[in-house]
């Protein structure tokens, strides 16, 4: 029987997680030749630990708690690593706690793992949940990343990773910075099925536009070579309109620069060290039996 890791990161928000487990609980019921198993990365949360009981259909529930907090991002890339350090597995599923992820559309991942089990599985956004103004800017983020990066990135973590695949992202340095960015630079062949993001159980989403911005540009920087190539190219390009459009040229090529800059800057959360040792941020492990 094939084993599946389900990993999920939360931050203070105990009662989505209790639904979201009760939700996976039933969406995994009918799948036959697979054992499924959890493991939470409690990150650092300020809000203690309720009573948690592990449902029926999944095999064990593994809460790791961490002694300072560090972010969804460094949350997932030390859940993959320590799957794949500490564990037997064929499979891990990345999701969010807050049920904006849909159980439901796991069958979806293990239908085209099972066509294709060598090949891992990503949740394309066919349909979003969020307001006109954050559905807007999330198509500027996409259009502004294909510019500068030459890449069509379009889904978020929730994916299936093979074991295979696993490895070879742990072994990046970018997977400390941004996921979804690392799947596109490192693997070179992914499958996609279409995802409609769902709504919070409980509570406000925590993407806010500030949020937003810091994921889009996250994403752009592991790609950072490409930035300042493509940008070069752009600045040049400008360089030959100014007699054509005056000031603006400056002004473009100023605000080129600086978006370099923050890249850049961006670009130094890729920490090699940090993600080698964020097994030391560890305070502890507890099993969850019944």
């Amino acid at each position: 029987m094939k084993k599946i890791f389900i990993l999920i990161p939360v931050y203070n928000d105990w009662e989505s997680l209790t639904k979201l487990l009760d939700e996976i609980n039933k969406s995994i019921r009918d799948i036959k030749d697979y054992e499924f198993k959890c493991i939470v990365v409690n990150d650092s949360s300020t809000a203690s630990l309720p009573k948690i009981s592990k449902p029926l259909g999944i095999q064990s529930l593994k809460i790791i708690n961490m002694k300072k907090n560090q972010g969804h991002a460094r949350c997932n890339a030390f859940g993959l690593k320590y799957i794949h350090n500490n564990e037997i597995y064929d499979y891990v599923i990345l999701m969010d706690g807050d049920g904006e992820d849909r159980p439901e559309e796991i069958k979806s991942l293990v239908e085209k793992i099972n066509n294709e089990p060598k090949i891992s599985v990503v949740a394309k956004r066919a349909k979003r949940s969020e307001s006109f103004l954050f559905k807007f800017l999330y198509k500027i983020h996409k259009i502004i990343t294909l510019i500068f990066t030459g890449k069509k990135i379009n889904f978020g973590y929730f994916s299936c990773l093979t074991k295979n695949d696993n490895k070879i992202l742990v072994n990046e340095a970018s997977l400390w910075n941004n996921y979804s960015g690392s799947v596109k630079k490192h693997l070179k062949n992914y499958n996609e099925i279409e995802s409609v993001r769902g709504f919070r159980y409980f509570g406000p989403s925590q993407m806010s536009l500030l949020n937003l911005v810091i994921h889009s540009f996250s994403i752009i920087s592991v790609f950072k070579y490409s930035v300042f190539l493509r940008s070069s190219f752009i600045v040049i390009l400008f360089s030959y309109l100014g007699p054509f459009i005056g000031i603006y040229s400056i002004i473009f090529q100023i605000l080129l620069v600086i978006f370099n800059l923050l890249i850049f800057v961006i670009s130094l959360r890729e920490n090699e060290r940090a993600f080698l040792n964020s097994d030391k941020n560890v305070l502890n492990e507890v099993n969850i039996t019944h």
